[in-house]
């Protein structure tokens, strides 16, 4: 009996972890409010925000020719899912000083959604 209770927790975690898993399809229309000011185009330039092609996995403010905020600059964070999720839902309490003007995504879904997408322009 135990063995099919625990069979049946594991099918509900599988369950649920894919109900929230994060979906780069509702990312890109997420990245609507971003590309106000960036692109996640190859090849693109910047914008009044850099060019955010690559940016999962890279150290910030290392773009040549973008003139980041010197709290940016001296930040040291490489964007990891973790710093990118606190950063896209509150980059000023992440980095106080930095230039980035946005209020932040309040849905943590919408957060991940729009990170999935992130990755998926590589």
């Amino acid at each position: 009996m135990l063995r099919y209770g625990l069979a049946a927790l594991a099918a509900l975690v599988c369950i649920t972890h894919q109900a929230v898993a994060a979906d780069a399809k509702h990312g890109e229309q997420v990245f609507g409010r971003c590309a106000q000011c960036h692109n996640a185009d190859k090849g693109g330039g910047n914008g009044l925000g850099p060019n955010l092609f690559g940016v999962a996995g890279r150290k910030a403010a290392s773009l040549p020719n973008f003139y980041y905020s010197p709290a940016l600059k001296k930040s040291g964070i490489v964007w990891t899912d973790a710093k990118l999720k606190q950063w896209v839902s509150n980059p000023q309490k992440l980095v106080p000083g930095t230039r980035m003007v946005f209020a932040g995504l309040k849905n943590q879904q919408d957060a991940d959604d729009l990170i999935a997408y992130l990755h998926s322009k590589k």
